[in-house]
C-alpha cells in the first residue's frame, strides 16, 4: 500500500469514527508513540526518542483539552490523571528514564481498555 493510499485510508477512518472510537485512536497513538520513544531511548537515539515522546505528550495534552470540566467530578479526575501522565512523559523525555514511560504506558493502556469496554461493550 502506498503512503498516499494509507493516508487516505486513515483520513477516512478518522472522519467516519464516533467520538468514542476517536478517543480510543488517541490512546492507541499515545501508547504507540510512547513505546517507540522508549525503544529509541534504549538504543541511544535521543533525537528520535524526543520526537516520539513529544508526539505522545501532544496526544495526552489533546485529551486534557478535550475534557468538559463542567460535567463534574469525573472530568476533573480524568484531568488530574491525564496531567499526571503528561508529566510522566515530560520527565521521561527530559531525564531519559524508561521507567516513567512504562508507568505512562501502563496507565494509558488501562484507560484505553476501559474506554474500549464502554465504546464496544460486546467485544
Amino acid at each position: 500500500m502506498s503512503v498516499h493510499a494509507y493516508q487516505a485510508y486513515r483520513q477516512t477512518q478518522v472522519s467516519t469514527a464516533s467520538q468514542g472510537e476517536l478517543l480510543i485512536m488517541l490512546f492507541d497513538g499515545a501508547i504507540r508513540f510512547s513505546k517507540q520513544g522508549q525503544d529509541h531511548m534504549e538504543k541511544g537515539e535521543i533525537e528520535q526518542a524526543n520526537f516520539k515522546l513529544i508526539r505522545a505528550q501532544d496526544i495526552v495534552n489533546e485529551l486534557i483539552l478535550s475534557l468538559n470540566l463542567e460535567v463534574g467530578e469525573i472530568a476533573q479526575s480524568l484531568q488530574q490523571l491525564y496531567t499526571y501522565i503528561y508529566d510522566l512523559l515530560v520527565q521521561a523525555n527530559i531525564k531519559k528514564e524508561s521507567d516513567k514511560v512504562n508507568e505512562a504506558v501502563r496507565m494509558l493502556t488501562e484507560l484505553r481498555d476501559t474506554w474500549e469496554q464502554v465504546v464496544h461493550p460486546t467485544k
